[in-house]
């Protein structure tokens, strides 16, 4: 059996992952990032990623500190306005629209959007080239064996990894959190999430809309112009019969309801990429770590897209990971102790309940059938715009700042 020695072993090569294996191979930490999937890095090929990722204030931070952002910058989609329009009345209209302008709080974005399937590219790629990095794709973690001064981990090829801290970034299902026995509580809403890329007839202008009427919000999300033509990400979330439903129609009908659901904001719209359903739940983790490992991202909490809080809560957890574990080398303590993991817990489990609280309530709202309950949502929306100072702290909240 060939065994392996390293600092840090990330499980997942997701978004997350290969932030993480970034962050902590920047910060100076042998590295290892195990994938079970080959990254799909073109956009046409089978399996793509067709969601993107809009990044934060302060993941653009951690992206920049561990020499990511540098890649992904020219890609970028800026997000300058979050805009929230209410059209639960009778005729589907828009009867309330709110523009939360980055301006306001004295920023030049909130952050900003790439296509998923871009960034495993661009981050694969970044990581190669780290030389304290290595990535292993088309490789698993079959088990863990933690141990007073290492975790042992075996690979589905055979081989054997000894690492002094496992970053569990497996995803919602994870099988490191199973075999550490760390509980979750989990719920779901009876939505699933289409996703999809459209071609629009007037330009975004950097402006991310969020369309509530019922059964979930509708988002449209800038992405760059492709050869003049303007393009947005969409996550239409709704019932699951009827997202089922809209994603066997024929194009042309789906066009229809398409544009029926976007009230006209960006002009015509059009399909312009496979669509994918998504289930959408709501988990997490009974604590943030287990013997010599460090949960993170959906293998430590899952919310419904809203808000763009859920990779971005992921990545202020790892920041918070790789600050404590640098400290505690550079002190020349053990990074991946007892200590270390329960602080890691201790300091991002408010945010993160609070956050996933937060993003259920938002879920609820936009879920809303009856005619009463979307009028309290449209009151609610308007209270929160026309209260300068409310609206200010509610922006700095969803930024994390």
């Amino acid at each position: 059996m060939e065994r392996i020695e390293t600092d840090i072993l990330v499980a997942g090569g997701g978004v997350a992952g290969l932030c993480a294996t970034a962050a902590f191979a920047s910060a100076g930490f042998d590295t290892i990032c195990v994938d079970p999937v080959p990254p799909i890095t073109d956009l046409n090929a089978a399996g793509a990623d067709l969601r993107s990722t809009a990044f934060l204030l302060p993941s653009v931070a951690l992206l920049k500190e561990s020499g990511l952002w540098q890649r992904l910058d020219d890609y970028a989609s800026p997000l300058r306005i979050m805009r929230i329009i209410d059209s639960g009345g009778e005729d589907h209209g828009v009867r309330e629209e709110a523009n939360f302008d980055a301006h306001d709080i004295d920023r030049a974005a909130f952050g900003y959007n790439l296509p998923n399937w871009l960034l495993r590219r661009e981050m694969v790629e970044h990581v190669a080239a780290l030389p304290t990095a290595r990535l292993e794709s088309s490789v698993k973690v079959d088990r863990i064996t933690p141990r007073t001064n290492e975790a042992l981990v075996n690979l589905s090829d055979g081989r054997q990894v000894r690492a002094k801290m496992v970053v569990a970034a497996d995803g919602r299902n994870s099988l490191i959190r199973e075999q550490l026995g760390v509980d979750i509580k989990s719920w779901r809403y009876g939505q699933k999430a289409l996703v999809f890329n459209v071609r629009c007839e007037r330009p975004h202008e950097n402006v991310s809309t969020e369309i509530h009427r019922s059964g979930g919000p509708f988002t449209l999300v800038p992405l760059p112009d492709q050869e003049g033509v303007h393009h947005c990400a969409v996550v239409w979330m709704d019932t699951g019969p009827h997202a089922e439903s809209l994603q066997n129609m024929k194009e042309t009908e789906f066009n229809a309801a398409l544009n029926n659901r976007a009230c006209g904001v960006l002009g015509k719209l059009e399909l312009a990429s496979k669509r994918i359903l998504w289930p959408i739940i709501a988990q997490r983790a009974s604590h943030l770590y287990g013997p010599r490992t460090a949960l993170l991202a959906e293998a430590a909490h899952v919310i419904p897209p809203i808000g763009a809080q859920g990779l971005n809560m992921s990545l202020a957890d790892l920041s918070t990971l790789v600050q404590l574990a640098t400290e505690a080398r550079d002190a020349g303590k053990d990074f991946g102790a007892p200590e270390v993991l329960k602080e890691y817990h201790r300091k991002r489990w408010p945010d993160m309940a609070a956050r996933i609280k937060g993003v259920d309530i938002l879920n609820r709202a936009a879920m809303a059938e009856s005619q009463n309950l979307r009028d309290l949502r449209r009151s609610g929306l308007k209270m929160l715009y026309g209260l300068g100072p409310l609206r200010k702290a509610a922006m700095k909240a969803g930024l994390g700042a």
